[in-house]
């Protein structure tokens, strides 16, 4: 049906053109890791605080009073206040919810 020589055209230009994809894929994989390694990068921190979060949720208070301390050593008053404010945060959220639950 096709003459050999045709054929033997064909062959070449099929393995000239999957040269071509194979060398357009790594070039590809080249640019888009370079383009995501800060991602990756972000990715690796944000599992990292994952790990360390239920540790990070107990040290944040007593470190957070440490640093008033260091800075505020003679304000009473924003110790106090720091000291109370998650009490009265969420009794301002308690009745903002009592007063929305009979508005609806």
């Amino acid at each position: 049906m096709y003459p050999a020589r045709e054929l033997k055209r064909l062959a070449l230009r099929k393995a000239v053109l999957r040269r071509n994809l194979a060398e357009g894929r790594v070039q590809c994989a080249v640019a888009a890791t370079a383009a995501l390694a800060p991602l990756a990068w972000l990715d690796r921190a944000a599992a990292f605080w994952r790990r360390l979060s239920p540790l990070a949720g107990l040290a944040a208070v007593p470190l957070g009073l440490m640093a008033q301390r260091l800075v505020f050593p003679r304000l009473k008053i924003l110790g106090s206040l720091a000291r109370w404010s998650p009490l009265i945060l969420g009794a301002a959220r308690g009745i903002r919810s009592v007063f929305a639950s009979k508005a609806a």
